[in-house]
């Protein structure tokens, strides 16, 4: 196993709820934004987890990936709709990686004199 997510996601909320009664505001702003993002109900909740679980991956929060990888089980998220949200993630960031390169060869081309 690479990571003990049964620990590191209730470590995760327990922080997380550390953080919020020191900073109530911060936390209140943070759980509008996430009621403000789910409000119309264009996507249902299976979606949106799969789209934030693929969103952590490439953002590389480990308490995003675990706590989304938790919520897109109880929206009923099977193990291929995952799989294939990965993939995308994947792809992206690949996608990403090639557009980053033509950026890097055009530095490195703007140095020669």
């Amino acid at each position: 196993m690479l990571f003990n997510w049964s620990e590191h996601v209730p470590a995760v909320k327990k922080a997380f709820g550390a953080l919020g009664k020191s900073h109530p505001k911060m936390l209140s702003a943070y759980q509008a934004l996430e009621a403000a993002a789910s409000a119309d109900d264009a996507l249902d909740a299976k979606t949106r987890e799969l789209i934030s679980l693929a969103v952590a991956i490439t953002t590389r929060c480990d308490g995003c990936i675990g706590v989304h990888a938790e919520a897109a089980r109880r929206a009923g998220a099977n193990e291929a709709e995952v799989a294939q949200a990965l993939a995308t993630a994947i792809a992206l960031n690949s996608g990403a990686a090639y557009v980053y390169s033509l950026r890097a060869l055009e530095a490195f081309a703007s140095t020669a004199r």
